[in-house]
């Protein structure tokens, strides 16, 4: 086991060290850079802007030097907690951050437990009551929840909160608690604005894990094994939770790093629609400005996420299955 664990863990390091190279190159190769962004900024102002003087901001940020030379001393202070200056901002990259990641991390943590709280009971029902009416009902809700893109689900739930519920919809907190200091009251209204955010990220998911749980359980439930025990006398709640379920449960838990980065990536979008205060529109923005100090730490970041998802899913897996221990 603590081999295992080892090896998981130099993987994820070898993992992270490339996946900083690839997006600080990716980001490099945009047409353009952030001393351009300010050169056009000044001329639609009515200043005159040569090429000597958009050499000069250039020499200024740093951005004269090599692509390989710029990542070297942008990893160099990463390790250390600093991850460079944005210059849209104005400000520290880690600040920058640091007031927006806790949301992202309670709407991404919170939509996984959606995901799966919902997923697996409606699984487990469809594929022990295959083909009812519940069943159907849950393959409809699931052929919805991939066919409809996040995007206009998001518009959609803002259409009908404001229309028809008469609540306050985007973003996370109500104007009137917008800046204030954390309390009951402000929790209380955090939490209602937090299930539209949930409910959009989560669909597709949820949709895809329903039918994967259903046709995991359905795969064990005419095995062999399964038949023996239901002749030793088991009861079948027992049965079914003790073997079928059990089992099913492998291919779920393996796609708990593939969910976070769909929830990750999905971001977005989906925070630019409904004005979320996350780590999205962040993102976005930080690549339209190329601002590339701060859209490569949130890529870094995303990618950290994304590859302690999956080594959670390792471990969850070697709980669930045996053999894994074994291979």
């Amino acid at each position: 086991m603590i081999s295992f664990l080892s090896r998981r863990v130099v993987y994820m390091l070898i993992t992270l060290l490339l996946v900083s190279v690839a997006s600080f190159a990716i980001i490099q190769a945009a047409p353009g850079d952030y001393a351009e962004i300010i050169a056009a900024r000044r001329a639609a102002t009515g200043a005159v802007i040569t090429q000597a003087d958009i050499e000069s901001v250039r020499i200024d940020l740093g951005l004269d030097k090599p692509w390989y030379q710029q990542y070297w001393r942008w990893l160099s202070r990463a390790v250390q907690g600093d991850f460079g200056y944005s210059w849209a901002w104005r400000r520290p990259v880690g600040e920058v951050i640091a007031e927006r990641m806790p949301l992202t991390l309670v709407i991404a943590f919170s939509t996984l437990f959606f995901m799966y709280a919902v997923s697996i009971p409606i699984g487990i029902y469809s594929a022990v009551r295959r083909y009812s009416l519940g069943d159907h009902a849950a393959s409809f809700i699931g052929y919805l929840g991939l066919a409809i893109p996040n995007f206009l689900l998001a518009l959609v739930l803002m259409y009908v909160g404001q229309q028809y519920l008469d609540q306050s919809v985007g973003g996370l907190f109500s104007p009137q608690y917008a800046d204030a200091p954390w309390g009951w009251e402000r929790t209380k209204d955090f939490l209602a604005h937090l299930v539209i955010p949930v409910v959009v990220l989560g669909m597709s998911g949820t949709a895809y894990l329903i039918r994967s749980m259903r046709a995991a359980v359905l795969d064990e439930l005419d095995k062999m094994y399964v038949l023996a025990a239901r002749a030793s006398g088991l009861s079948p709640m027992q049965l079914l939770i003790r073997y079928p379920v059990r089992m099913a449960l492998n291919p779920i838990a393996a796609t708990l790093g593939w969910r976070l980065t769909y929830v990750i990536s999905g971001a977005p979008i989906v925070g630019v629609v409904l004005a979320l205060p996350d780590t999205g529109p962040l993102f976005l923005n930080a690549l339209l400005n190329q601002d590339m100090y701060l859209a490569g730490a949130l890529i870094f970041l995303y990618c950290l996420l994304t590859i302690v998802g999956t080594f959670v899913s390792d471990l969850l897996l070697v709980l669930l299955d045996p053999r894994s221990r074994l291979e």
